[in-house]
């Protein structure tokens, strides 16, 4: 799967730091990046290879160096930025919809106040080069903007603000993108990510009902990844945000795929259509950053099964992820 979504090393003029890393998105953006040879470092709450160690041999994941500290901590960030040399910044460390409900005060101090810090630390080492990710969720912090509202996505609307500033005030550029629904190996958490939670249910052969219905952004979580990457690959002016959904298609059509791979799965549909607009275009994007690899919906489910199964097989992946 990493060499549907190439990328060059000459791009890159040193290190990249990668904050949220043990997350899906910042696995798939570390396996890519050490993939391709361009040296990467890791910002975490805590060295954390669950994830990132289902898509990189052990001998890759040594690779990377891991600075563990609170994304809220504005000492920390300053110091895994200087201490790695980084050159590049891709910002993905948050907490989402349902922690941020359970605890408004710990979600704005990690999705915020851990974006400020890192927008800080850019702006005191010189960085040229950082993205950030926003979300469809933010569409709820917008008069008649078309989403459910909730705190993570005011959240998210505050970071496009704070990143609008920097750039003004500071001549911090950035990239925000905001992704849909992603799907892949490595996500397992949030309320959207009972697609793949379904996917990994069954390659275990197990009952699973998906618990939202109809039309949803499909975004592989390479996908997503790589964008991240081609955002950083050059230095950037403003503080442009995109739209990033993959395939729009209902979550009806991707179970039907799957059966078409796996007859025997046992995968229900129940539930809401989700609130969150997800059918908003990628071309501004892939116009502003240049190409960077689209995954077809059947074949994404394919290779996201077929991991699972291998992962299942192999003991590397329990199906007790499967709720």
């Amino acid at each position: 799967m990493l060499s549907h979504f190439p990328l060059s090393a000459s791009e890159f003029d040193g290190p990249v730091l990668v904050t949220g890393a043990g997350g899906c998105i910042g696995s798939w953006v570390l396996a890519l990046l050490t993939h391709a040879g361009v040296p990467v470092s890791a910002f975490d709450l805590k060295a954390d290879t669950r994830r990132p160690a289902l898509l990189m041999s052990d001998a890759d994941l040594k690779k990377v160096h891991w600075y563990e500290g609170d994304i809220a901590d504005t000492a920390a960030v300053k110091a895994a930025v200087e201490h790695s040399k980084a050159r590049a910044i891709i910002h993905l460390a948050a907490l989402q919809v349902p922690f941020c409900r359970a605890n408004p005060v710990g979600g704005a101090l990690v999705n915020v106040v851990g974006t400020v810090n890192v927008f800080e630390a850019a702006k005191e080492a010189g960085i040229k080069r950082l993205s950030y990710a926003s979300s469809v969720a933010a569409y709820g912090a917008l008069e008649n903007g078309g989403a459910m509202a909730t705190l993570y996505g005011a959240y998210k609307y505050c970071n496009e603000q704070t990143a609008k500033v920097y750039s003004e005030e500071n001549g911090v550029h950035s990239v925000g993108i905001r992704p849909g629904v992603v799907y892949g190996v490595g996500r397992d958490q949030g309320m959207t990510s009972k697609t793949t939670v379904a996917l990994l249910a069954a390659a275990a052969n197990q009952a699973y009902d998906i618990p939202f219905s109809g039309h949803v952004s499909w975004l592989f979580a390479a996908e997503a990844a790589s964008a991240f990457i081609r955002s950083v690959a050059k230095e950037r002016e403003g503080a442009p945000v995109f739209d990033l959904n993959g395939v729009y298609a209902s979550v009806e059509e991707g179970m039907a795929i799957l059966k078409t791979i796996a007859p025997a799965a046992k995968v229900g549909i129940k539930g809401e259509q989700l609130a969150f607009p997800m059918d908003k275009s990628d071309e501004p994007l892939k116009a502003f950053i240049g190409d960077y690899g689209q995954m077809p919906l059947a074949q994404g489910i394919e290779a996201t099964y077929k991991a699972f199964v291998q992962l299942l097989q192999d003991k590397r992946l329990s199906a007790s992820a499967i709720a």
